[in-house]
């Protein structure tokens, strides 16, 4: 490889000895010269993440409460760091000047991305390599969006003659020079696009797991690790909670076609898991993941001669649009339609809804269905292979699983079913075992 941008996640960081790891994971491969590091995170489940304390220093202002407390948290850790690591680096300064701009009115978004700043500074006098300020190079519009073409302008500039450099992760600016941040897990999204910009070999994401799993392991007992897959499911799996990266750091980089592998920095020798463009199907193992999510509400609605009816759908679909909700998904046949939606989303919103479909609509009938959760399995060698849905189907029968709703995209590496919330661990496990 000649340009791999490795980007490293809070678990990575989260202490000295972490550092450590980083540093000879990097000058093993020398294609490795962009890293995009990422705040401490908790160095164990009683610790704080930095991010958290930061946010909760510009709360303390808001409030007229003094910080001293909290920012000394944040300020010891990375005196840690930097005492441990034998640097000369002046952190007090960087300190120092990040409290006053806090209790000077600093901005929530300038608070939280603080900790990938300091991080950044640390990470790159460890490395030797050279500190680019991320808001001199991720660049966001007027309107708080990502500006993609001025990004990848920017970072092009400064990215030459294989530079070696640290572009801290999460945040950009604005184009009067005020931060913004990206929604938590930003930093995956900062390494796309500097990996999107050089047209990197492979993109490296580094955090505190081998890769992606078959399932949930908090629902499957030990579940395998998927070597390799394809965006497209990757996408599928992540939609319904099966994420190790966040959503929208996939585009950068599967638009320019770039690989990128997760790895685990506390064993950087595991293959880890590759995502990439397209592979041919393995017909020998047909399912790549098997996922899912709870709490959804079906609105079932029907009526005689509903296909004939032009706009029928579209009515729904506004009625729900004029309530600020959105839809999981859509099945229907000649006569009906069901609305699958998120609890999260209907609120106390149900009975208007209804009211307004049969206002608007004029249905013979409309039935609620709650409790309802959603299970995926997907893989790319599903629409290839004979008798997949069958054996899905089958092994939720024989579990006595009732399935609800059934539902297959048109790209056909997807088997949507909806089944009660209290079987969704039980049938996460039916289909697992069926396939594995």
């Amino acid at each position: 490889m000649n340009m791999i941008v490795t980007k490293f996640g809070g678990s990575s960081l989260a202490d000295a000895s972490q550092f450590r790891k980083v540093k000879e994971i990097i000058l093993a491969n020398d294609g490795r010269k962009i890293v995009v590091p990422s705040a401490p995170g908790k160095r164990n489940p009683k610790d704080f993440k930095i991010t958290d304390l930061l946010y909760l220093c510009q709360a303390h202002i808001e409030s007229s409460i003094p910080l001293d407390d909290v920012f000394n948290l944040i300020a010891n850790r990375y005196k840690d760091i930097v005492l441990e690591l034998n640097l000369s680096l002046n952190i007090d300064s960087y300190l120092n000047k990040i409290k006053s701009d806090l209790e000077n009115g600093a901005s929530k978004d300038y608070a939280a991305s603080r900790g990938e700043y300091l991080n950044g500074i640390i990470l790159a006098d460890y490395l030797d390599f050279e500190f680019i300020d991320a808001k001199e190079v991720i660049l966001f519009n007027k309107y708080g969006c990502i500006d993609t073409d001025a990004t990848y302008s920017a970072l092009k500039k400064v990215l030459i003659d294989g530079k070696k450099a640290v572009i801290p992760g999460f945040y950009g600016s604005d184009p009067t020079g005020n931060i913004i941040t990206f929604s938590r897990g930003g930093s995956d999204i900062t390494g796309a696009l500097v990996s999107a910009s050089i047209n990197a070999d492979l993109y490296e994401n580094w955090t505190d797991v081998s890769g992606f799993l078959m399932a949930d392991p908090r629902i499957v007992e030990n579940p395998m690790q998927i070597r390799k897959i394809t965006y497209r499911e990757l996408r599928e799996l992540s939609y319904m909670g099966a994420s190790v990266l966040h959503e929208e750091s996939v585009f950068p980089v599967r638009n320019a076609g770039i690989p990128i592998n997760i790895k685990n920095t506390n064993m950087p020798l595991d293959p880890g898991t590759l995502i990439v463009k397209d592979m041919e199907p393995d017909f020998k193992n047909p399912i790549k993941g098997i996922a899912g999510k709870k709490d959804f509400t079906v609105i079932s609605i029907e009526k005689a001669m509903m296909n004939s009816e032009l706009g029928f759908c579209r009515k729904v679909l506004s009625i729900l649009e004029q309530n600020c909700i959105s839809f999981e998904n859509m099945p229907s046949g000649i006569d009906t339609v069901c609305v699958v939606i998120s609890d999260a989303q209907l609120k106390n919103k149900i009975e208007i809804l209804v009211e307004e479909i049969k206002r608007t609509c004029n249905p013979d009938s409309i039935v609620v269905h709650p409790n309802m959760a959603l299970i995926a399995t997907v893989g790319n060698g599903m629409s290839s292979n004979k008798g997949i849905a069958a054996k899905v189907f089958n092994s939720l029968s024989e579990a006595d699983i009732n399935i609800r709703m059934i539902d297959q995209g048109s790209s056909e590496i997807n088997i949507l079913i909806g089944i009660e919330n209290d079987d969704f661990e039980k049938g996460i496990n039916s289909i697992y075992n069926a396939f594995v």
